[in-house]
């Protein structure tokens, strides 16, 4: 078998994992220690994100003709990828919170939807919190207003509905004459 022929199962699978991707990101992790790379690996992995080191030549050809074709320019030197098909920003956010810990791991670029950035915009994404957790604030934020309104409304009615002031009584009628 030729060596085209032996590397193309790699490509194929690389092309699988990106063809339905929300995001792919870049990284370097040189330097990481076993157990830094168990870690991330871990937390990577329970957020429902793949990762994994792939020759760039290989990740090369599996992009082609793809939204992630633009990271061809950082694939340089050890690479590996975390690809998300779920949470777009999953990917980044748990890789630079690891990387505060881990000062060797490093992310190149990314692609997220379709957009390229590079290291610094995906520092930007990573900024961006979760699916769930920004469902939640729109969820407080629709909910205040009506909870407001419901402990107004619980006060006049412990009130008994009555006002602040006490209604004025009229004073009795002089006989006309």
């Amino acid at each position: 078998m030729a060596k085209v022929e032996l590397k193309q199962p790699i490509v194929d699978e690389i092309s699988a994992q990106v063809k339905d991707a929300a995001s792919v990101v870049v990284v370097d992790a040189r330097g990481l220690t076993v157990a830094e790379d168990t870690q991330l690996r871990k937390q990577l992995r329970e957020a429902g994100v793949t990762y994994k080191v792939y020759k760039n030549t290989l990740m090369k050809r599996a992009f082609e003709g793809t939204d992630f074709a633009a990271l061809d320019e950082v694939l340089e030197g050890p690479s590996a990828i975390a690809v998300s098909k779920d949470d777009a920003t999953a990917p980044a956010r748990i890789i630079a919170k690891f990387a505060k810990t881990a000062n060797k791991l490093e992310i190149k670029a990314g692609v997220v939807e379709g957009t390229f950035y590079d290291a610094q915009g995906m520092t930007a994404v990573a900024a961006v919190p979760g699916r769930e957790e920004l469902l939640s604030k729109l969820l407080g934020s629709l909910q205040s207003p009506i909870t407001n309104f419901a402990r107004v409304l619980n006060q006049i009615a412990e009130q008994g509905g009555a006002s602040t002031e006490a209604p004025a009584e009229e004073a009795p009628a002089a006989d006309a004459e």
